[in-house]
Protein backbone atom coordinates (compact mmCIF):
# COMPACT_ATOMS: atom_id res chain seq x y z
CA UNK A 1 0.00 0.00 0.00
CA UNK A 2 1.09 3.61 -0.61
CA UNK A 3 2.23 5.90 1.76
CA UNK A 4 0.27 9.29 2.20
CA UNK A 5 3.40 11.40 1.13
CA UNK A 6 2.77 8.81 -2.24
CA UNK A 7 -1.05 9.25 -2.74
CA UNK A 8 -0.26 13.15 -2.24
CA UNK A 9 2.24 12.98 -4.79
CA UNK A 10 0.12 11.18 -7.10
CA UNK A 11 -2.99 13.92 -6.13
CA UNK A 12 -1.22 17.11 -6.65
CA UNK A 13 0.04 15.50 -10.28
CA UNK A 14 -3.36 14.14 -11.43
CA UNK A 15 -6.49 15.57 -9.59
CA UNK A 16 -7.79 18.78 -9.78
CA UNK A 17 -7.20 21.00 -6.62
CA UNK A 18 -10.40 21.68 -5.32
CA UNK A 19 -9.58 20.26 -1.75
CA UNK A 20 -7.03 20.66 0.90
CA UNK A 21 -6.42 17.69 1.86
CA UNK A 22 -3.95 16.58 5.00
CA UNK A 23 -4.59 12.78 5.31
CA UNK A 24 -4.85 9.44 3.10
CA UNK A 25 -8.06 7.44 4.62
CA UNK A 26 -7.84 4.06 3.40
CA UNK A 27 -9.84 1.74 6.02
CA UNK A 28 -13.00 2.97 7.84
CA UNK A 29 -15.21 0.58 10.93
CA UNK A 30 -17.97 2.17 12.97
CA UNK A 31 -16.23 5.07 14.53
CA UNK A 32 -13.06 5.05 13.55
CA UNK A 33 -10.97 5.85 10.36
CA UNK A 34 -7.14 4.51 9.41
CA UNK A 35 -4.79 6.49 7.78
CA UNK A 36 -2.22 5.44 4.72
CA UNK A 37 0.59 5.21 7.38
CA UNK A 38 -1.36 3.20 10.09
CA UNK A 39 -2.74 5.81 12.59
CA UNK A 40 -6.05 5.70 13.64
CA UNK A 41 -8.78 8.42 14.29
CA UNK A 42 -11.58 9.02 16.18
CA UNK A 43 -14.08 10.08 13.27
CA UNK A 44 -16.24 12.84 14.69
CA UNK A 45 -17.02 14.03 10.61
CA UNK A 46 -18.60 11.38 9.26
CA UNK A 47 -17.66 12.31 6.13
CA UNK A 48 -19.73 15.07 6.53
CA UNK A 49 -22.68 14.01 7.82
CA UNK A 50 -22.37 10.68 5.29
CA UNK A 51 -21.69 7.93 7.86
CA UNK A 52 -24.53 8.18 10.48
CA UNK A 53 -24.54 4.10 10.97
CA UNK A 54 -20.90 4.13 10.91
CA UNK A 55 -18.36 3.39 8.20
CA UNK A 56 -18.78 -0.29 6.77
CA UNK A 57 -21.77 -1.30 8.90
CA UNK A 58 -22.44 -4.83 8.18
CA UNK A 59 -26.04 -4.89 6.73
CA UNK A 60 -25.15 -1.98 4.51
CA UNK A 61 -21.74 -3.75 3.25
CA UNK A 62 -23.79 -6.79 2.56
CA UNK A 63 -26.78 -5.21 0.88
CA UNK A 64 -24.57 -3.86 -1.25
CA UNK A 65 -22.49 -6.50 -1.72
CA UNK A 66 -25.79 -8.73 -2.64
CA UNK A 67 -26.95 -6.19 -5.00
CA UNK A 68 -23.97 -5.92 -6.97
CA UNK A 69 -23.76 -9.40 -7.64
CA UNK A 70 -27.56 -9.34 -9.06
CA UNK A 71 -28.16 -5.72 -10.71
CA UNK A 72 -26.00 -2.68 -10.27
CA UNK A 73 -27.78 -0.01 -13.38
CA UNK A 74 -30.94 -0.16 -15.32
CA UNK A 75 -31.92 2.82 -17.33
CA UNK A 76 -34.76 4.57 -15.73
CA UNK A 77 -36.82 3.85 -18.68
CA UNK A 78 -37.53 0.84 -16.93
CA UNK A 79 -38.98 -0.16 -13.60
CA UNK A 80 -36.60 -1.22 -10.59
CA UNK A 81 -38.12 -2.96 -7.91
CA UNK A 82 -36.49 -1.45 -5.38
CA UNK A 83 -36.77 2.61 -6.47
CA UNK A 84 -40.41 2.09 -5.45
CA UNK A 85 -39.34 0.60 -1.76
CA UNK A 86 -37.38 3.23 -0.97
CA UNK A 87 -39.76 6.00 -1.61
CA UNK A 88 -42.59 4.15 0.05
CA UNK A 89 -39.87 3.87 3.21
CA UNK A 90 -39.06 7.93 2.59
CA UNK A 91 -42.72 8.83 2.64
CA UNK A 92 -43.45 6.27 5.67
CA UNK A 93 -40.75 8.34 7.75
CA UNK A 94 -41.95 11.93 6.83
CA UNK A 95 -44.83 12.53 4.88
CA UNK A 96 -47.38 10.87 1.99
CA UNK A 97 -45.90 12.39 -1.22
CA UNK A 98 -44.05 10.87 -3.93
CA UNK A 99 -40.23 10.77 -4.57
CA UNK A 100 -37.39 11.90 -7.21
CA UNK A 101 -34.32 10.25 -7.29
CA UNK A 102 -30.66 11.44 -8.21
CA UNK A 103 -27.12 11.37 -7.19
CA UNK A 104 -25.89 14.18 -4.64
CA UNK A 105 -27.33 16.84 -2.42
CA UNK A 106 -26.94 19.49 -5.34
CA UNK A 107 -28.67 17.91 -7.88
CA UNK A 108 -31.55 17.41 -5.29
CA UNK A 109 -31.67 21.13 -4.30
CA UNK A 110 -31.51 21.55 -7.88
CA UNK A 111 -34.56 19.44 -8.69
CA UNK A 112 -36.65 21.29 -5.70
CA UNK A 113 -35.72 24.55 -8.03
CA UNK A 114 -36.42 23.30 -10.78
CA UNK A 115 -40.29 21.63 -8.79
CA UNK A 116 -41.19 25.27 -7.65
CA UNK A 117 -40.23 27.17 -10.76
CA UNK A 118 -42.43 24.62 -12.42
CA UNK A 119 -45.24 24.72 -9.89
CA UNK A 120 -45.25 28.70 -9.97
CA UNK A 121 -44.73 28.71 -14.09
CA UNK A 122 -48.29 29.47 -15.10
CA UNK A 123 -48.45 31.99 -12.26
CA UNK A 124 -45.59 34.06 -13.29
CA UNK A 125 -43.64 33.21 -9.80
CA UNK A 126 -39.85 32.01 -10.19
CA UNK A 127 -38.22 33.39 -7.17
CA UNK A 128 -37.01 31.82 -4.44
CA UNK A 129 -35.90 33.03 -1.05
CA UNK A 130 -33.22 31.72 1.05
CA UNK A 131 -31.62 32.66 4.17
CA UNK A 132 -28.17 34.35 4.43
CA UNK A 133 -25.28 31.96 5.22
CA UNK A 134 -27.04 28.93 3.75
CA UNK A 135 -25.75 26.43 1.56
CA UNK A 136 -27.68 24.33 -1.23
CA UNK A 137 -24.47 23.16 -3.36
CA UNK A 138 -21.90 24.24 -6.05
CA UNK A 139 -24.15 23.72 -9.71
CA UNK A 140 -24.83 27.11 -10.74
CA UNK A 141 -28.39 27.50 -9.47
CA UNK A 142 -27.30 25.69 -6.42
CA UNK A 143 -24.45 28.50 -5.66
CA UNK A 144 -26.99 31.45 -6.58
CA UNK A 145 -29.50 29.77 -4.15
CA UNK A 146 -26.36 29.43 -1.57
CA UNK A 147 -26.91 32.88 0.61
CA UNK A 148 -22.93 33.28 1.08
CA UNK A 149 -20.97 35.48 -1.52
CA UNK A 150 -17.76 33.35 -0.87
CA UNK A 151 -18.88 30.77 -2.47
CA UNK A 152 -20.33 32.79 -5.75
CA UNK A 153 -16.97 34.23 -6.25
CA UNK A 154 -15.56 34.15 -10.18
CA UNK A 155 -18.40 32.00 -11.29
CA UNK A 156 -20.85 35.35 -11.72
CA UNK A 157 -23.41 35.96 -12.97
CA UNK A 158 -24.85 33.55 -11.15
CA UNK A 159 -28.23 32.54 -12.47
CA UNK A 160 -31.37 34.85 -11.47
CA UNK A 161 -34.66 34.28 -9.12
CA UNK A 162 -33.10 34.07 -5.40
CA UNK A 163 -33.35 36.54 -2.79
CA UNK A 164 -32.11 36.11 0.23
CA UNK A 165 -32.67 37.44 4.12
CA UNK A 166 -31.57 36.42 7.08
CA UNK A 167 -31.99 33.41 9.10
CA UNK A 168 -34.66 33.38 11.46
CA UNK A 169 -35.98 36.73 10.83
CA UNK A 170 -39.35 36.34 9.97
CA UNK A 171 -40.10 40.04 9.59
CA UNK A 172 -37.05 40.39 6.73
CA UNK A 173 -39.00 36.90 4.87
CA UNK A 174 -42.25 38.73 5.30
CA UNK A 175 -40.99 41.79 3.40
CA UNK A 176 -38.93 40.48 0.98
CA UNK A 177 -41.70 38.36 -0.52
CA UNK A 178 -43.66 39.60 -4.00
CA UNK A 179 -45.47 38.74 -6.62
CA UNK A 180 -42.55 36.69 -8.18
CA UNK A 181 -41.88 34.38 -5.31
CA UNK A 182 -42.59 30.84 -5.76
CA UNK A 183 -41.31 28.93 -2.96
CA UNK A 184 -38.93 29.81 0.70
CA UNK A 185 -35.76 27.25 0.71
CA UNK A 186 -34.54 26.71 4.14
CA UNK A 187 -32.35 24.41 6.38
CA UNK A 188 -33.51 23.56 9.68
CA UNK A 189 -29.67 23.61 10.77
CA UNK A 190 -27.23 25.31 9.00
CA UNK A 191 -24.51 23.52 8.59
CA UNK A 192 -22.14 25.31 6.65
CA UNK A 193 -23.54 28.37 8.57
CA UNK A 194 -22.05 27.79 11.55
CA UNK A 195 -24.67 24.72 13.19
CA UNK A 196 -27.25 27.04 13.58
CA UNK A 197 -30.32 25.73 14.10
CA UNK A 198 -33.71 27.54 13.20
CA UNK A 199 -35.77 29.11 15.89
CA UNK A 200 -39.13 26.32 16.29
CA UNK A 201 -41.25 29.71 16.41
CA UNK A 202 -39.44 31.09 13.33
CA UNK A 203 -40.25 27.74 11.37
CA UNK A 204 -44.11 27.50 12.55
CA UNK A 205 -44.34 30.95 11.46
CA UNK A 206 -43.09 30.55 8.07
CA UNK A 207 -45.06 27.53 7.72
CA UNK A 208 -48.36 29.80 8.37
CA UNK A 209 -47.03 32.46 6.25
CA UNK A 210 -46.54 30.03 2.90
CA UNK A 211 -49.71 28.83 3.39
CA UNK A 212 -51.76 31.84 3.76
CA UNK A 213 -49.53 33.72 0.44
CA UNK A 214 -50.08 29.90 -1.79
CA UNK A 215 -45.95 30.31 -1.55
CA UNK A 216 -44.19 26.59 -1.03
CA UNK A 217 -42.35 25.73 1.75
CA UNK A 218 -39.16 23.63 0.92
CA UNK A 219 -36.48 22.41 3.24
CA UNK A 220 -32.77 21.55 2.80
CA UNK A 221 -32.37 18.31 4.73
CA UNK A 222 -29.45 17.02 2.84
CA UNK A 223 -27.12 17.82 6.01
CA UNK A 224 -29.54 17.84 9.17
CA UNK A 225 -31.74 15.34 7.56
CA UNK A 226 -31.67 11.03 8.44
CA UNK A 227 -31.93 10.87 12.00
CA UNK A 228 -28.82 13.22 12.93
CA UNK A 229 -31.25 15.89 14.86
CA UNK A 230 -32.86 13.50 16.81
CA UNK A 231 -35.85 13.23 14.18
CA UNK A 232 -35.52 12.07 10.77
CA UNK A 233 -35.94 15.34 9.28
CA UNK A 234 -34.82 18.45 10.85
CA UNK A 235 -38.05 20.22 10.17
CA UNK A 236 -40.19 17.52 11.87
CA UNK A 237 -38.61 19.50 15.07
CA UNK A 238 -40.84 22.07 14.80
CA UNK A 239 -44.15 20.18 14.27
CA UNK A 240 -44.51 21.65 10.86
CA UNK A 241 -44.97 20.40 6.89
CA UNK A 242 -42.96 20.58 4.06
CA UNK A 243 -43.68 20.55 0.47
CA UNK A 244 -41.10 19.15 -0.57
CA UNK A 245 -37.51 18.29 0.90
CA UNK A 246 -34.23 17.20 -0.38
CA UNK A 247 -31.69 14.69 1.29
CA UNK A 248 -28.23 13.21 -0.01
CA UNK A 249 -25.54 12.71 2.09
CA UNK A 250 -26.30 9.90 5.10
CA UNK A 251 -28.97 8.55 2.69
CA UNK A 252 -26.52 5.85 1.21
CA UNK A 253 -24.48 5.43 3.84
CA UNK A 254 -21.47 6.78 1.44
CA UNK A 255 -23.25 5.98 -1.52
CA UNK A 256 -23.83 8.49 -3.63
CA UNK A 257 -27.60 9.04 -3.83
CA UNK A 258 -29.70 11.99 -3.38
CA UNK A 259 -33.44 12.47 -3.66
CA UNK A 260 -36.67 14.31 -2.84
CA UNK A 261 -39.39 13.82 -1.25
CA UNK A 262 -42.81 16.41 -2.51
CA UNK A 263 -45.70 16.11 -0.21
CA UNK A 264 -49.33 15.66 -2.48
CA UNK A 265 -49.47 19.34 -3.90
CA UNK A 266 -46.72 18.96 -5.65
CA UNK A 267 -46.28 14.93 -6.55
CA UNK A 268 -47.36 15.64 -10.17
CA UNK A 269 -45.92 18.16 -11.30
CA UNK A 270 -43.05 16.23 -12.67
CA UNK A 271 -44.25 14.85 -15.79
CA UNK A 272 -42.07 12.49 -18.35
CA UNK A 273 -39.50 15.30 -19.97
CA UNK A 274 -39.62 17.67 -17.27
CA UNK A 275 -36.54 16.50 -14.92
CA UNK A 276 -34.43 12.96 -15.77
CA UNK A 277 -31.66 11.66 -13.99
CA UNK A 278 -29.48 8.45 -15.70
CA UNK A 279 -28.02 6.91 -12.65
CA UNK A 280 -31.09 8.12 -9.94
CA UNK A 281 -32.10 5.89 -8.07
CA UNK A 282 -30.33 2.96 -9.61
CA UNK A 283 -30.83 -0.78 -8.35
CA UNK A 284 -27.38 -0.47 -6.05
CA UNK A 285 -27.85 3.23 -4.46
CA UNK A 286 -31.39 1.92 -3.29
CA UNK A 287 -30.14 -0.87 -1.81
CA UNK A 288 -27.89 0.90 0.00
CA UNK A 289 -30.42 3.52 0.91
CA UNK A 290 -32.48 0.88 2.14
CA UNK A 291 -30.69 -1.00 4.24
CA UNK A 292 -29.30 2.39 5.54
CA UNK A 293 -32.46 3.37 6.98
CA UNK A 294 -33.80 -0.13 8.20
CA UNK A 295 -30.22 0.07 10.36
CA UNK A 296 -31.40 3.22 11.66
CA UNK A 297 -35.19 1.96 12.52
CA UNK A 298 -33.36 -1.40 14.02
CA UNK A 299 -31.07 0.37 16.07
CA UNK A 300 -33.42 2.83 17.36
CA UNK A 301 -30.60 5.84 16.08
CA UNK A 302 -32.95 8.26 15.80
CA UNK A 303 -33.94 8.17 19.08
CA UNK A 304 -29.92 8.01 20.18
CA UNK A 305 -28.83 11.05 18.57
CA UNK A 306 -31.03 13.00 20.68
CA UNK A 307 -30.38 11.82 23.49
CA UNK A 308 -26.59 11.27 22.89
CA UNK A 309 -26.75 14.94 21.62
CA UNK A 310 -28.09 16.56 24.35
CA UNK A 311 -25.68 14.24 26.68
CA UNK A 312 -22.41 16.09 24.75
CA UNK A 313 -23.32 19.10 24.16
CA UNK A 314 -23.92 19.33 27.93
CA UNK A 315 -20.29 18.06 28.45
CA UNK A 316 -18.99 20.50 25.84
CA UNK A 317 -20.51 23.57 27.54
CA UNK A 318 -18.64 22.68 30.44
CA UNK A 319 -15.64 23.90 28.16
CA UNK A 320 -17.44 27.41 28.33
CA UNK A 321 -16.06 29.25 30.97
CA UNK A 322 -13.02 26.93 31.29
CA UNK A 323 -11.53 28.12 28.71
CA UNK A 324 -11.15 32.21 27.11
CA UNK A 325 -11.98 31.24 24.02
CA UNK A 326 -14.60 28.78 23.59
CA UNK A 327 -18.05 31.07 23.96
CA UNK A 328 -21.26 28.76 23.60
CA UNK A 329 -21.90 25.71 22.58
CA UNK A 330 -25.23 24.66 20.07
CA UNK A 331 -26.64 22.62 18.10
CA UNK A 332 -29.75 19.79 18.15
CA UNK A 333 -29.02 16.08 18.12
CA UNK A 334 -25.69 15.03 16.87
CA UNK A 335 -25.40 18.24 14.90
CA UNK A 336 -23.17 20.28 17.22
CA UNK A 337 -20.92 23.34 16.94
CA UNK A 338 -18.20 24.37 19.39
CA UNK A 339 -18.15 28.44 19.13
CA UNK A 340 -14.83 30.17 19.37
CA UNK A 341 -14.31 33.77 19.34
CA UNK A 342 -11.03 33.23 16.86
CA UNK A 343 -10.51 31.13 13.47
CA UNK A 344 -11.24 27.29 14.45
CA UNK A 345 -8.97 25.85 11.89
CA UNK A 346 -5.52 25.33 14.28
CA UNK A 347 -7.81 23.85 16.81
CA UNK A 348 -8.80 21.28 14.23
CA UNK A 349 -5.45 20.48 13.38
CA UNK A 350 -4.50 20.19 16.78
CA UNK A 351 -7.36 17.88 17.33
CA UNK A 352 -6.48 15.63 14.01
CA UNK A 353 -2.70 15.47 14.67
CA UNK A 354 -4.05 14.00 18.47
CA UNK A 355 -6.34 11.57 16.14
CA UNK A 356 -10.17 13.11 16.68
CA UNK A 357 -11.16 14.63 13.08
CA UNK A 358 -13.29 17.50 13.48
CA UNK A 359 -14.42 20.26 10.71
CA UNK A 360 -13.95 24.05 11.03
CA UNK A 361 -16.71 25.69 9.30
CA UNK A 362 -18.03 29.53 9.55
CA UNK A 363 -14.38 30.76 10.14
CA UNK A 364 -14.93 29.99 13.89
CA UNK A 365 -16.66 26.83 14.34
CA UNK A 366 -15.71 23.30 15.57
CA UNK A 367 -18.09 21.53 14.02
CA UNK A 368 -18.88 17.38 15.10
CA UNK A 369 -21.00 15.23 13.36
CA UNK A 370 -19.85 11.33 14.67
CA UNK A 371 -22.20 8.83 13.69
CA UNK A 372 -25.74 8.07 15.40
CA UNK A 373 -24.48 4.97 16.83
CA UNK A 374 -20.98 6.55 18.55
CA UNK A 375 -20.59 4.54 21.61
CA UNK A 376 -20.56 6.65 24.96
CA UNK A 377 -16.87 5.53 25.69
CA UNK A 378 -15.89 7.03 22.01
CA UNK A 379 -17.65 9.98 23.21
CA UNK A 380 -15.69 10.27 26.65
CA UNK A 381 -12.73 9.98 24.88
CA UNK A 382 -13.30 12.61 22.18
CA UNK A 383 -13.70 14.46 25.12
CA UNK A 384 -10.51 14.20 26.64
CA UNK A 385 -8.69 14.97 23.42
CA UNK A 386 -10.24 17.75 23.21
CA UNK A 387 -9.86 19.28 26.38
CA UNK A 388 -6.45 17.91 25.72
CA UNK A 389 -6.15 19.69 22.63
CA UNK A 390 -8.04 23.34 24.30
CA UNK A 391 -5.38 22.99 27.05
CA UNK A 392 -2.33 23.52 24.43
CA UNK A 393 -4.16 25.57 22.34
CA UNK A 394 -4.58 28.16 24.94
CA UNK A 395 -1.12 27.32 25.74
CA UNK A 396 -1.61 25.82 29.31
CA UNK A 397 0.46 23.30 30.13
CA UNK A 398 -2.74 21.45 32.01
CA UNK A 399 -6.22 21.70 31.37
CA UNK A 400 -7.89 24.56 32.98
CA UNK A 401 -4.96 27.13 33.46
CA UNK A 402 -5.62 29.61 30.37
CA UNK A 403 -3.17 32.32 29.20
Amino acid sequence: MKTTAEIAEQYQQFVMPTYSQSLALVKGKGTRVWDADGKVYLDFMSGIAVQNVGHCHPAVVAAIREQAGRMMHCSNLFYNDLQPQLAALLTDISMPGKCFFCNSGAEANEALIKLARLWGSEQGKYEVVTMQDSFHGRTLATLAATGQTKYQDGFEPVPEGFAYVPFNDFEALQKVVSPRTAAVLIEAVQGEGGVVPADIEYLQAVRKFCTERSLLLLFDEVQCGMGRTGHWCGFQRAGVDADAFSLAKALGSGFPIGAIVAGRKLADVFQPGKHASTFGGNPLACAAALATIRTIEAEKLVERAAGTGEEFMAVLGEFVGKYANVKAVRGVGLMIGLVLDKPAKKLCKLLTENGLLAIPTHDNIVRFLPPLNVRDSEIEEAIEILDDCLAEWHGASKPGSEE
